[in-house]
């Protein structure tokens, strides 16, 4: 298996520390606002790389952080007159519930930035201690030429970030390349040697990943835009704090642009995952992520959707067979087509042909088929939960419904909630005409403890 080092800048094969495990950090969600778009391409092909190494036989211990304490979240508890933690709460709440919606898998691990405060801690006095870092009235600030190295993983030599720094107001820096490890804060701060204060952003990964998966690790992994100074600066303060090599793989997804533009909350042109979902499922949006290779950007535009939602239903509503477990998937040509695809740096679009093969197999009624297709499509994060309609067949359901209940309904969404409002209010006549309008349609709702969906009959 080969993988792309954003360090070396080269293709590499990939060898682990202990022999078949995996020590995988991926940077986390900072949670204060709603999980966009850009999100989604960065954790779905995480998920893609985990499960893809799970697939593979390795065993693989995939630590994800929560940043849970930030100066935007502090911004936007005090906007809303509320505190830090009932924010930051709520937001990680919907940060998960999107992942799930996503289809994502949980991390092994998923620690928080304000649960792993002492290790943040002890990391600022070994480096206060070997002189790689300093304490000015209750700032502590790292030392940038210490470490010779710096710059290495953005390619930026030091001279080029010399003439862009700038010292900021009320910063009291050495030099103006040196970045902040423990910040005062006597308002929303936390006992620290130095006084009331909270950590600097860049300190907390390397605690956390220290805390949870050791000095060494395999993998690390995130959106192109934490390349710098995020990830320059978890290399600088992790392996002068530790005495060595802090990652061996450095992975970067790159960014989801709309008009040539990156997506991102600053520039107000994101689009929220839940948005995105009322108009297409996890299987659609996980499918146009994978037509692209992970560290090319990805333009975003409705055809793109759409055709990836063609896409992905052509492959979901393939002839269906029972699943065979007896059979070994490895003995046939596609598994190995597939793998090599993977296997060279998770090559997805040449990893999706091969299950469009089987597609068209299954069709054609081979036997091993659908079982290898339904097996190859679980590696990428894909389900088969229900066969899938076109978006034409859909609004096509949408104006018989609405025709049958008087009312006009664009999405499934809208009916499940109508429904959901009839059951509470006990306006059982109105819950029974939904159904019976659903059924007519040969469509069937289920209700779980996480809500409602919906699936054509079998």
């Amino acid at each position: 298996m080969k993988l792309h080092n954003s360090y070396t800048n080269q293709v590499e094969e990939f060898n682990t520390i202990e022999p078949n495990k995996v020590k995988m950090y991926v940077c986390g969600p900072t949670v204060y606002d709603n999980a966009h778009l850009g999100h989604a391409r960065c954790y779905i092909t995480w998920d893609v790389l985990y499960r893809y190494l799970k697939f593979k036989g390795y065993d693989v211990t995939y630590c994800r952080n929560v940043t849970d304490v930030d100066d935007k979240i502090l911004k936007k508890a005090e906007k809303e007159g509320k505190t830090p933690e009932e924010v930051s709460t709520f937001w990680y709440n919907r940060f998960s519930d999107s992942m799930k919606a996503l289809n994502n898998l949980k991390p092994d691990v998923e620690p928080f930035a304000t649960k792993t405060l002492g290790e943040m801690i002890s990391i600022v006095k070994d480096l206060i201690k070997k002189d790689y870092a300093y304490e000015v009235n209750g700032d502590v600030y790292f030392r940038v030429k210490r470490f010779p190295q710096y710059g290495y993983l953005s390619k930026q030599p030091i001279d080029k970030l010399e003439s862009g720094a700038r010292i900021e107001i009320g910063e009291q820096k050495e030099d103006p390349l040196d970045f902040a490890l423990w910040k005062k804060d006597e308002k929303f701060g936390y006992n620290s040697p130095w006084g009331i204060g909270r950590p600097g952003w860049h300190i907390e990964c390397s605690a956390m990943s220290r805390k949870y998966l050791g000095k060494t690790i395999d993998i690390h992994a995130g959106g192109a835009d934490l390349i710098f100074p995020h990830h320059e600066n978890e290399i600088a303060q992790s392996e002068c704090a530790n005495g060595c090599k802090f990652v061996n793989y450095w992975l970067h997804n790159g960014f989801v642009t709309i008009n040539k533009e990156k997506m991102s909350k600053s520039l107000g042109n994101f689009l929220t995952i839940d948005d995105l979902m009322k108009k297409y499922d996890a299987n659609t949006i996980r499918f146009f992520i994978l037509t692209n290779h992970y560290r090319m950007p990805v333009e975003f535009s409705d055809e793109a959707l759409t055709s990836a939602s063609n896409g992905v239903k052509r492959m979901l509503n393939a002839k269906r067979t029972k699943i065979d477990n007896t059979i070994d998937i490895t003995q046939f040509e596609e598994y190995k087509q597939f793998v090599d695809a993977m296997d060279d740096d998770l090559n997805t679009s040449k990893a999706l042909a091969v299950l469009f093969e089987l597609t068209n197999k299954a069709n054609k009624d081979v036997d091993y088929a659908f079982t290898l297709l339904y097996k190859l499509a679980e590696a990428l994060g894909f389900t088969f939960e229900k066969a899938s309609l076109s978006e034409e067949e859909l609004q096509t359901k949408l104006s018989e419904i609405s025709t049958e209940l008087g009312e006009q309904f664009i999405s499934m969404e809208e009916i499940i909630e109508k429904r959901k409002m009839a059951r509470l209010e006990k306006n059982w006549d109105m819950a029974d005409k939904i159904r019976i309008a659903l059924d007519k349609s040969g469509i069937v709702l289920k209700d779980s403890k996480e809500g409602t969906t919906w699936e054509l009959k079998s």
